[in-house]
């Protein structure tokens, strides 16, 4: 239990439903669907539907979605990918005669087919208690008449400047003559509301088919984009078989690649054996083995991580004790590794998140992106959809497992959990934060189950990552001079982060009082809420 004479805020509980999201109004919005007689995952489509509107610059329906369900408080995880796929044109072959070696952020090649709308029209037909055009009514209405800009939102938009300011489309729409949106100015976006109007009509169709897809389709080939009506005509989210590994009692689901859901339990792998080093996670011992354990799984990551259905993904060895044990041995726990060691397996030829439970024990684990901030910086003029920019997980490398291909989903940063115990689930959670999500996990969980903090003190302590691409650990303002100082006497390159590090939400169920559980990060704008 935290202290109460320190800031922060306690766990909500409650006895029928929790919602968690990133923004107030979405969580709100899914708590009105749970009470008028919707299930989690309607709750958690009509939230995120919301937070498109509310929270643009981090998902919206231009972008991917990823969701973990399980019905009635069961231990039956159904996973689903809402990835999108590069354009059949895009070759890394065609690139490279362009003079393109690396898929930029506002690229139009950076712009992979958005699937998230697919994803929500199957899990609302196969799992939705009420109509998908019913649940989209409070953001066509919060698109149609604005919204009050939050503290979060509008950091985000001002470190985004740059960015809005390159489309002159977004920056009609994300400007306020020529300023940016602060806080608490109003927002609105009818181009948006008209779009969503047409998917609650039309379904599916609303959004692949007629003027919103030729609006999007002729905004990208006018900057040399290759997407094409058949590519919006083919894109399609699926159904996938979730992978676990089981941490101090625990199965923890994710979904498989090519998210990195599998890197999070490689985390935790290596965790399982990884002494605590006292009593609390940021001590000096345990921070230096987490950082050197995130700089390891994320090199398997660069390795490994790719579309399965493009070439063979080890999972099974990834995910083997054996490997754990093998990384673990590589970590000196007297000095930071400056080069990172051989990969003991065989060679290799910005988000929101949601989670709501209803009073029935529906769980679901919802995440959806347009990966950096504003994803592309690429809006389609008349529907004001904001073109995410996942094309740039890939690399033009012909022979790298993630190298660009016809059709092929890049390197997927988001990704949802759930947590089952003795046939039922016990939490759903996620953390979003790019590339550090899968870190986050670890991080998340093993505050909560091996230093005994609860949901919501688990979320807020500071955090600190090592970036895969740059040789530095990311640190939050709480963690003190003295400490960084010690982390650099280790060999540590230690830099303050430039912003909050990820966001999470979590809800867990204690089936021996019945009750819920709920957190939400106060990195965000957003809250848990209960009834």
């Amino acid at each position: 239990m935290r202290s109460l004479q320190r800031p922060g805020r306690s766990p909500v509980l409650a006895p029928n439903g929790i919602a968690s999201t990133s923004h107030a109004l979405s969580t709100q919005t899914a708590i009105n669907v749970l009470r008028n007689g919707g299930n989690a995952m309607d709750a958690a489509i009509a939230a995120c539907a919301v937070q498109g509107v509310v929270e643009p610059e981090s998902t919206g329906i231009g972008g991917d979605c990823f969701c973990l369900y399980s019905e009635g408080g069961s231990d039956k995880v159904i996973a689903m990918n809402g990835s999108g796929r590069a354009p059949a044109a895009l070759t890394a072959e065609w690139l490279l005669e362009q003079g393109i070696s690396e898929i930029e952020q506002h690229s139009p090649h950076a712009v992979t087919i958005p699937t998230a709308v697919d994803a929500w029209v199957q899990l609302n037909r196969d799992y939705g208690a009420k109509p998908l055009g019913e649940l989209l009514e409070p953001a066509i209405d919060y698109a149609e008449n604005g919204f009050p800009i939050g503290q979060r939102v509008a950091a985000d938009f001002a470190a985004s400047r740059e960015l809005i300011l390159r489309d002159p489309d977004m920056a009609d729409q994300y400007l306020n003559d020529g300023e940016n949106y602060k806080f608490g100015e109003r927002l609105a976006n009818p181009r948006l509301g008209k779009t969503m109007r047409e998917i609650a009509a039309r379904g599916r169709d609303g959004f692949y088919k007629g003027w919103v897809a030729e609006d999007m389709i002729s905004k990208l080939n006018a900057l040399g984009g290759l997407q094409t009506q058949a590519d919006l005509d083919n894109a399609a989210a699926e159904y996938v078989q979730p992978i676990k590994t089981n941490f101090r009692g625990y199965d923890i689901w994710e979904c498989p690649p090519n998210g990195q859901g599998i890197i999070a339990l490689m985390l935790l792998n290596i965790a399982s054996k990884m002494d605590k080093f006292g009593d609390h996670p940021l001590s000096l011992e345990r921070m230096h083995h987490e950082i050197e354990a995130g700089k390891l799984a994320y090199r398997d990551r660069g390795l490994y991580v790719s579309d399965p259905a493009f070439g063979d993904v080890p999972m099974d060895a990834m995910l083997s004790a054996e490997h754990a044990d093998a990384v673990r041995a590589q970590i000196d726990p007297d000095r930071a590794l400056t080069d990172l060691p051989e990969c003991p397996l065989p060679a290799h030829k910005s988000t929101v998140y949601i989670t709501v439970i209803d009073k029935d024990r529906n769980a679901c684990s919802f995440i959806n992106s347009v990966f950096h901030n504003f994803g592309s910086g690429i809006l389609a003029p008349k529907s004001g959809v904001n073109l995410q920019n996942r094309g740039e997980g890939f690399v033009v490398k012909p022979g790298h497992p993630n190298c660009v291909a016809p059709g092929k989903r890049p390197l997927h940063t988001i990704i949802p959990a759930m947590a089952t115990k003795d046939g039922r689930t016990v939490m759903s959670f996620g953390v979003m934060g790019g590339e550090y999500q899968a870190f986050g996990h670890m991080q998340f969980l093993t505050r909560l189950f091996d230093y005994g903090m609860d949901i919501q003190e688990a979320q807020d302590t500071p955090r600190f990552f090592p970036d895969p691409y740059k040789d530095e650990v990311q640190v939050e303002e709480p963690i003190d001079q003295e400490m960084r100082d010690r982390l650099r006497a280790l060999g540590h390159n230690i830099q303050p982060a430039k912003k909050p590090i990820g966001g999470s939400q979590a809800i867990f169920i204690d089936w021996d009082t019945g009750f819920l559980i709920g957190g939400s990060d106060p990195r965000k704008d957003g809250c848990a809420i209960g009834y």
